[in-house]
């Protein structure tokens, strides 16, 4: 997977920035239409690995090296056009030695944009010639005022594979999505398709939004993807993805989301640090088409954890970080408390299927070791076409999470009796029309539940509920917890999988 902080530090979107030189000529008619018939051609041919299209010296370059070539910010797309988007590309070489083409389309007709090593600067740390020639670049990146009217930051990034990142208001990069997972955390290993091709729509003077287009390609699948990007305190995308299976899939992951989960409040482990939490984010939250809203803390757990989740058409999905004080994290520089969260809300029916849930063990802040995607039931065939559309938001607050009544911590500690666990819930503040006490309601899927109570948090507004839990063996234990007044429930359901 790529790594959790690799593409914080290569999309650094630097200074002014004007349009870029080395362009090839000729334009041709271009629709979504266009890639999505690419795409079920190239699923109706074998597959081909695109080959390495840089010299060895570049897909050999040190970390630092890559670092130290940088778009020109004098040659970024749309800047003298005076529009409130620009774009920058990043270097092929080191993890990205294999161009992805890119272009422009403007009064729908497309270009390409050819690579240049004028297009760039090359520090000290490279240390071999610039690159004199490549059929395309590694990814790119788009800016916009997201934070000021006069400062073009950085908004989303495309770089690696089918990754890519968004940003809200506020926000410091984080989590990724992809384009699509498959066979994600089953044995034999996962498949990693590629976006190989991207189309970048001009966007109107004064315009909000912007529209990509991408070509994805891999051994069992080929797909067209259409972005269309609202910037803003949540920044949105609009996703809609036409699948073309080549190969029988095992396991196909629909919008997936990857993140970064190391220890935190509720899972320490045995990290010696003196930051109380590290991750990019800590939970994963679920919508079910019925109303039931689903919180399951991360953990970083000691051999590979896959769960699954019955959510047949949910509401919505995603990977949050809830927890942003400065001082659960104390980092001045990876400031985890501004990291955002990500929320996908399908379009559409998409019909019978579960959120799978992938968390991997890690020693380290710099792995993306968490994946969450939905999996449809229905059998993925040689032949098979599929199309879905959803809403991505990324921010601090992303659009369309239910907030009342949500689980802003979990904390475990040693229980009254010996080898009982102590859990501690506290949920924010929501809203009853019922009276009378407040009741937690606590199952397990073995072993004994003691004490299970719920009262008020005096010092949020919240609620808190404990109970302990006496397992009956070395076996896993579902966990869940809710609070209800009466017969309304209150709050969402806390779900934990407790390892003795």
């Amino acid at each position: 997977m790529l790594g959790g902080c690799l593409l914080v530090l290569l999309a650094c979107f630097g200074g002014e920035a004007a349009t870029p030189g080395g362009r090839a000529s000729g334009t041709v008619a271009f629709s979504a239409e266009v890639v999505r018939e690419r795409a079920r051609a190239l699923a109706a041919r074998p597959y081909r690995e695109p080959p390495v299209g840089v010299p060895p010296e570049y897909a050999n370059l040190s970390y630092d090296a890559y670092r130290d070539i940088r778009y020109r910010a004098d040659q970024a797309l749309w800047r003298t056009a005076g529009l409130p988007f620009q774009a920058q590309f990043f270097h092929p070489g080191l993890f990205f030695p294999r161009p992805v083409a890119m272009n422009v389309v403007e009064g729908g007709r497309s270009r390409p944009l050819a690579f240049s090593p004028s297009l760039f600067t090359y520090g000290p740390l490279v240390k071999v010639p610039p690159l004199a020639k490549s059929e395309g670049f590694a990814g790119f990146r788009l800016a916009y005022p997201l934070n000021r009217p006069d400062v073009m930051d950085e908004l989303v990034a495309f770089l690696g594979a089918s990754y890519f990142r968004g940003l809200g208001q506020g926000n410091r990069y984080g989590l990724s999505a992809r384009g699509l997972a498959i066979d994600t955390g089953l044995p034999g290993g996962e498949e990693f398709p590629s976006f190989r091709e991207f189309w970048l729509e001009t966007p109107a003077p004064g315009e909000a939004r912007v529209v990509v287009h991408a070509l994805l390609d891999g051994p069992s699948v080929a797909g067209a993807y259409r972005f269309v990007i609202h910037p803003g305190e949540r920044t949105v995308m609009e996703v809609e993805a036409s699948l073309f299976a080549r190969k029988a899939v095992r396991q196909l992951g629909v919008a997936p989301l990857t993140s970064m989960y190391q220890f935190g409040e509720n899972d320490r482990g045995a990290f010696d640090d003196f930051r109380p939490e590290v991750h990019d984010s800590d939970g994963l939250a679920i919508w079910m088409k019925e109303g039931e809203k689903l919180w399951r803390p991360l953990e970083n757990p000691p051999h590979l954890s896959v769960a699954s989740f019955r959510a047949d058409n949910p509401r919505g999905f995603g990977l949050l970080q809830r927890d942003q004080a400065f001082t659960s994290y104390e980092d001045l520089e990876a400031r985890y408390e501004l990291r955002p969260s990500a929320w996908v809300e399908p379009v559409g029916d998409w019909g019978p299927g579960s959120v799978r849930l992938v968390e991997i063990p890690t020693a380290s802040e710099m792995d993306d070791n968490i994946v969450a995607f939905w999996v449809p039931d229905a059998p993925v065939v040689p032949g098979t076409a599929l199309r879905f559309a959803y809403r991505l938001s990324w921010g601090a607050a992303p659009q369309g999470v239910p907030t009342p009544g949500s689980v802003s911590a979990t904390r475990v500690a040693a229980g009254s009796v010996k080898g009982a666990r102590r859990f501690v819930i506290d949920f924010t503040r929501a809203g009853s029309s019922a009276e009378g006490p407040v009741e937690a309601v606590v199952t397990a899927s073995r072993g004994q539940v003691l004490h299970p109570i719920a009262q008020p948090h005096a010092v949020t507004g919240g609620w808190r509920a404990t109970f302990e839990l006496v397992p009956d063996g070395d076996s896993p234990v579902e966990l869940r917890c809710f609070l209800k007044r009466g017969s309304e429930t209150l709050t969402e359901t806390w779900s934990d999988l407790w390892i003795p």
